[in-house]
């Protein structure tokens, strides 16, 4: 039987009911992210293609100004002002009510984004890179009237320190990464992202303005991924909902056979409906349409006892 549906908390008077599958869009304004950087020429052209992601079927978009694939070297806080804040405010400017993430580990960047109308923060280090993070998503009120959402994700380690999940122990590349707590990765995550859910609710953040993201990809070998994606059900027990962040990574590449990251859409939809059926709810990917498409189809065989969650509009 389906859970019953949540809401994830956001700010500006915003929330994203969770009684279906939800999708993040990936607008990412960088040169050099692994699969589509340089994508866009400037902020109307971002905020076009992602008004056209919204169309797509799209819940809300989420929008990063620094790269953090394997080898990436850190962005400072002006660049990514200067990247991310004129979309967020273009996209206000157009009339976008759709919520609005900004994928940043650093607390200048997320004020700023957060004044310029976005409503939650994705930070990939899970408040570790700058702890002035949690404060600021508390300061805003989190649980009530002003509140920013917030996602919290685990990484083994800082993406200039990282390699692919295919390149771990080439020559060059990062050893392979060890979780040597017994119940190997899967028990290593949960207690990561235990832990930093209670830094985050310690620092005043409500529950419901909480998401968390097991980080595929993240310092994990192609093994450890899928053992990752097989267990999903154990971090729900958390009691906050889980995001799967699977798209064109390359551990999909390697399992499917597909060297091209824009390629990977079948092995990336088959993780999101995997990770669906176990009970993940927010959906961060490249491809918007396929994804819809067959996530709804998961919500249904989801809730085929209950009766049918048709697709909007229908």
């Amino acid at each position: 039987m389906p859970d019953a549906p949540g809401q994830w908390r956001l700010a500006n008077g915003r929330s994203l009911t969770l009684d279906r599958a939800r999708i993040l869009a990936i607008v990412n304004a960088t040169p050099d992210s692994f699969s589509d950087g340089g994508r866009f020429r400037d902020a109307s052209h971002a905020a076009d293609e992602a008004l056209r992601m919204l169309d797509e079927g799209a819940d809300m978009l989420d929008i990063g100004g620094e790269s953090t694939r394997p080898g990436a070297q850190s962005v400072d806080d002006a660049e990514q002002i200067r990247r991310v804040v004129p979309i967020v405010e273009r996209l206000r400017a157009m009339g976008c009510t759709a919520p609005i993430s900004v994928d940043t580990m650093r607390s200048a960047v997320a004020r700023a984004a957060l004044d310029a109308g976005a409503d939650a923060i994705n930070d990939q280090s899970a408040g570790e890179d700058d702890p002035a993070l949690l404060a600021l998503v508390a300061e805003r009120g989190v649980g009530g009237a002003g509140g920013a959402g917030l996602i919290l994700m685990h990484r083994l380690r800082r993406s200039s320190e990282d390699s692919f999940s295919t390149r771990y122990g080439r020559a060059g590349e990062a050893a392979p990464p060890s979780y040597d707590q017994s119940g190997g990765v899967v028990k290593a995550v949960r207690a990561y992202l235990a832990e930093r859910l209670a830094a985050a609710l310690n620092a005043g953040i409500s529950r419901d303005a909480l998401v968390l993201d097991p980080g595929l990809g993240f310092g994990k070998t192609v093994e450890q991924n899928l053992a990752l994606v097989a267990s999903m059900s154990e971090f729900k027990t958390l009691g906050c909902p889980v995001l799967c962040a699977a798209s064109r990574k390359s551990f999909v590449g390697r399992i499917t056979g597909v060297d091209e990251p824009s390629e990977r859409i079948e092995g990336s939809v088959a993780v999101a409906i995997a990770m669906r059926l176990s009970g993940a709810t927010l959906f961060r990917v490249h491809d918007i349409k396929v994804h819809r498409r067959a996530l709804d189809m998961a919500d249904n065989i989801r809730a085929a006892r209950t009766g049918p969650i048709r697709p909007e509009g229908v």
